[in-house]
């Protein structure tokens, strides 16, 4: 006769991908993990294909990637720096998300985030450094905020798509900023590239000590650590995504969800507007159309990698700020435009949006055969 009992010192050797009872628990952290990687990796293999056809060895393309983001000290310093507003940026995605809104206009805010700042230092030259900056990350924060709070009102009071209205005021913070910048704002000594005036060495942030890399990335982590602990650990934060998860029945039980849309919605934006502070305080050194470099768009991409989660934003956000910091690398050694990471970007967004349709329907991750 045989026996069902199956010994414990058997049972021990069983591996966890084996044993049902891992996967129920764990399938839905797998999922998480397994399938925004195989996009990546498909992405990657698409674009390989694309370069082969140029006549450009893909795994040469690889090698270089690597190299001109994670290869050298350097390269880490130059993958770093553009990680810092990739974090900030996609934080504006991934805090709305929790409330099932699609906010899309991270762009927007980190430009009049960036405005702000600037518009603060300028008014306060004559005070300490320490309070200039001060004012600077408070008023990035308090613009970028109030803009997207603005999508997050229209959307709660005036039943207009977020997604649509965050994405036009996009473009109409673009036009602000070319307004100001060519018109009252302008420093007449910036002839080719019409700038404002310079907010001062003394008032620029300055870097993490023995690197090149700025404060921004210390402002980023922390504030994707910040917003784990508030959507998550937090009584707000299970508000929020009992709001996200059934509107109506939040509405039933008696959660104040408009409140609950205009303060995601402006801490949203706060870290975009911060984002945009940290480009002027720590790269620019001033405002003008060299801030619309796409990290608004960019850190959508991010958010939807890291499925909306703030702290799997950090490395996510590493990973791109890497892909974008090898074109250069590409484009001396293997010929291919610098803009070619875009398009590469532009595939993994893709992959990830398909790969959408996948979570929940893997059998094995669930425990069954």
């Amino acid at each position: 006769m045989t026996s069902d009992v199956v010994d414990p010192a058997d049972a021990a050797t069983i591996s966890p991908a084996a044993d049902p009872g891992f996967l129920q628990r764990y399938g839905g952290t797998i999922e998480y993990i397994v399938i925004p990687g195989a996009a990546l990796v498909g992405a990657l293999g698409v674009f390989g294909v694309f370069v082969a056809l140029f006549g450009k060895s893909p795994l040469d393309l690889y090698f270089y990637m690597y190299q001109g983001a994670f290869g050298t000290w350097f390269s880490w310093q130059n993958t770093l720096t553009r990680a810092a507003p990739l974090i900030l940026t996609a934080l504006c995605t991934a805090l709305p998300a929790q409330l099932g809104m699609v906010i899309i206009g991270g762009e927007g805010a980190l430009l009049i985030g960036a405005l702000a700042a600037t518009s603060a230092a300028l008014t306060l030259q004559s005070a300490p450094p320490l309070v200039v900056q001060l004012a600077m990350v408070c008023a990035g924060m308090i613009g970028g905020g109030l803009w997207i709070m603005l999508a997050g009102g229209l959307r709660q009071y005036r039943g207009v798509n977020e997604t649509i209205s965050s994405l036009l005021l996009v473009y109409i913070a673009l036009a602000i900023l070319n307004h100001l910048v060519e018109g009252m704002m302008r420093d007449p000594a910036s002839l080719n590239k019409p700038s404002t005036r310079e907010i001062g060495a003394a008032n620029m942030i300055g870097s993490i000590p023995g690197t090149d890399v700025h404060w921004g990335l210390v402002f980023g982590v922390v504030a994707a650590v910040a917003s784990y602990i508030l959507i998550y650990h937090t009584v707000f934060g299970f508000a929020a995504r009992v709001a996200g998860g059934n509107i109506r029945a939040a509405k039933i039980v008696g959660l104040g969800v408009g409140k609950l849309i205009l303060t995601i919605c402006f801490l949203a934006g706060a870290s975009a507007g911060l984002a945009g502070m940290v480009e002027v305080a720590a790269v620019q050194g001033r405002t003008n159309a060299n801030l619309a470099a796409g990290y608004g768009f960019t850190g959508i991409l991010v958010a939807f990698l890291a499925r909306q989660n703030p702290l799997a934003v950090i490395p996510v956000a590493i990973l791109l700020g890497g892909i974008s910091a090898s074109g250069g690398l590409l484009q001396r050694r293997l010929g291919l435009p610098d803009a070619s990471v875009q398009v590469l970007q532009g595939i993994i967004f893709v992959f990830v949006l398909a790969s959408d349709a996948l979570y929940g329907r893997i059998g094995f991750l669930k425990g069954k055969s």
